[in-house]
């Protein structure tokens, strides 16, 4: 049994019915619990989709309003463990972006990665493969990968 954290993208996916990776966000994911995988979120998860679902469509939001958008996290909540705030995840995070010279928006992707060493985390499902690419320690999985194997 693998703990495998989702990406915020992996979230708004499954909740956007008209998006054209819809269905393979929720194979994906449906297919890790099946296969008795651990599957979390974290509150970064929560603020990210936040962003997302309530900017408008014209900008590459989901266009939901807040009730709507406050309804999604409630089912997303309800679906997958979220993982608890700690103090080391900030120290893991400064130190890494530090080492690492990460500047920019990158930042808010080496904390999902700072969140999972806190937690033991090995595996993060993700479809922006190439804003995880050399993390040590983790296994970066897009969802692809998990329907076309056996």
């Amino acid at each position: 049994m693998v703990a495998y954290l989702l990406d915020t993208n992996i979230l708004l996916r499954m909740s956007d019915g008209n998006s054209p990776t819809h269905l393979l966000a929720g194979e994906a994911t449906a297919k890790l619990l099946m296969q008795a995988h651990q599957v979390y979120i974290t509150s970064q998860n929560i603020i990210e989709f936040w962003v997302v679902a309530t900017r408008p469509v014209e900008v590459n939001g989901l266009g939901l309003s807040a009730e709507q958008t406050r309804t999604e996290v409630e089912q997303i909540v309800s679906q997958f463990p979220l993982l608890e705030e700690t103090p080391q995840i900030f120290i893991n995070w400064l130190n890494y972006v530090t080492a690492n010279n990460v500047m920019g928006k990158r930042v808010h992707d080496v904390r999902l990665i700072a969140v999972m060493l806190a937690h033991g985390i090995t595996h993060l499902l993700t479809f922006n493969i190439d804003d995880f690419r050399n993390k040590e320690g983790i296994v970066i999985v897009h969802p692809q990968t998990l329907i076309t194997t056996e």
